[in-house]
């Protein structure tokens, strides 16, 4: 997810690789990131439509790559937490009962089907 975050980088694809800079965007009064010029302008021409001067467009862009950064330290401690997990670790509740259910089933419909013949044949 590693991308240069520059002036020049379009609005869209900031926001689809690093969906944390919606936020930002938005505290900053980018109300229109769903718009289809979000999806080919950049933060420069954005900022500057949205009255940014040099000095504040800088510091947006420098927002946004902290937030980022910090968005992907997350993702990594998410992807090791998940990847150090094993399997034996968090066993199904559900694992292995399928035929044991299966066996412990077919003894109880046998006594109830001889039960259900020696009523017919009691009745008689």
């Amino acid at each position: 997810m590693a991308m240069e975050i520059s002036r020049k980088t379009p609005i869209g694809e900031l926001v689809l690789n690093h969906p944390v800079s919606a936020s930002v965007l938005l505290e900053h009064g980018f109300h229109c990131i769903g718009c289809g010029l979000a999806a080919y302008e950049t933060l420069e021409e954005g900022a500057a439509a949205h009255g940014f001067d040099d000095a504040a467009i800088d510091a947006l862009v420098q927002e946004i790559r902290d937030a980022a950064k910090h968005e992907e330290k997350l993702l990594a401690q998410v992807d090791r937490s998940v990847g150090s997990a094993k399997k034996s670790e968090m066993p199904s509740a559900y694992e292995g009962k399928g035929k044991n259910l299966e066996k412990e089933k077919a003894p109880a419909a046998k006594e109830s089907k001889k039960s259900e013949k020696g009523k017919k044949k009691s009745t008689k």
